[in-house]
């Protein structure tokens, strides 16, 4: 049996995916007429038909389906391969640029960041603060090495670790709402209120909305810190993270109205990059860093 080559393994990979050698030949941007030659030398390689070309669509044969399998773990280490050698070959980075994400404690996030950067002058941070989805959008624009934030896990875009988790609860201020505050306050109640919410930095991402009560006033501010200081004033209510409140909700200068109907919610804060691209030596340092500091961010939030 003679030697395949990569070429001839990724061929075979995307028409599998695709179902056809047209739609593999676009995706590799190669000839039709490459592909099926790729295919076809693969086949007789290894003495086995791999594809059914009695259809209008070409299907894997049993064979096909067994060696598929095999082959996508094979070039899934390549790749890995490849980007390991793309930062093997990458000097120290002049400059890091993270994103870190509204729903951040700040203060303990930047302090972790500095303790980092302290040993490493060579390199510049260069750090920007984004809200809702902005974070995300930065990162996949290339924008971004390493975002702080939210994500959604399931996105095989991104790698992420978990760094604590961020409880947010509903408040307002005593006296905004014209009728008592208790556990049992309806989402409905609170229609004919101003509702303040954080502003979606995002410039060409679709937003989510996030606690919104529908068809209630809304105003909109940039920062959690700009909404705290409206919900204390008496101006709006909202969702904010527990550790920027914690005092106030001790003081009675806020009062929770979280309950059956306003449970809030709990937010896990992440450290994300691509998953798709090679990082360089002090990016990858800080990841390290951060992996080992995350307990006590954990903590300290």
């Amino acid at each position: 049996m003679s030697t395949f080559t990569l070429h001839d393994l990724q061929c075979f990979d995307a028409v599998a995916r695709s179902g056809g050698f047209q739609p593999a030949a676009e995706l590799l941007h190669r000839s039709h007429p490459a592909v099926h030659a790729a295919v076809t030398r693969l086949e007789q390689q290894i003495g086995l038909q791999l594809l059914d070309r009695s259809g209008y669509r070409v299907a894997l044969t049993a064979a096909g389906k067994s060696f598929h399998r095999k082959a996508q773990a094979t070039l899934m280490e390549m790749a890995g391969l490849q980007v390991h050698a793309q930062q093997l070959a990458m000097g120290e980075e002049d400059e890091l640029r993270v994103v870190i994400g509204d729903i951040c404690p700040q203060r303990e996030v930047l302090a972790t960041l500095a303790e980092f950067f302290r040993n490493r002058p060579a390199t510049r941070l260069h750090v920007q603060v984004e809200a809702v989805t902005g974070p995300i959008e930065r990162l996949y624009d290339g924008d971004a090495d390493l975002i702080v934030h939210g994500v959604d896990q399931s996105d095989p875009g991104i790698e992420w670790m978990p760094l604590s988790k961020i409880p947010f609860v509903p408040v307002v201020a005593p006296g905004f709402l014209r009728f008592p505050v208790g556990r049992a306050v309806k989402p409905a109640q609170l229609r004919e209120y101003t509702q303040c919410v954080i502003r979606d930095t995002a410039r060409h991402t679709q937003g989510k909305d996030y606690f919104m009560v529908q068809g209630a006033h809304q105003c909109s501010v940039p920062d959690q810190q700009m909404k705290k200081e409206i919900i204390l004033q008496g101006l709006a209510w909202g969702h904010l993270p527990r550790f920027l409140v914690e005092r106030e909700l001790e003081e009675g200068c806020l009062l929770s109205i979280a309950g059956r109907y306003l449970p809030g919610s709990v937010e896990q804060l992440v450290a994300a990059r691509r998953s798709d691209r090679p990082h360089g030596p002090v990016a990858q340092e800080l990841w390290e860093f951060l992996r080992g500091s995350k307990s006590e961010t954990a903590g300290r939030s």
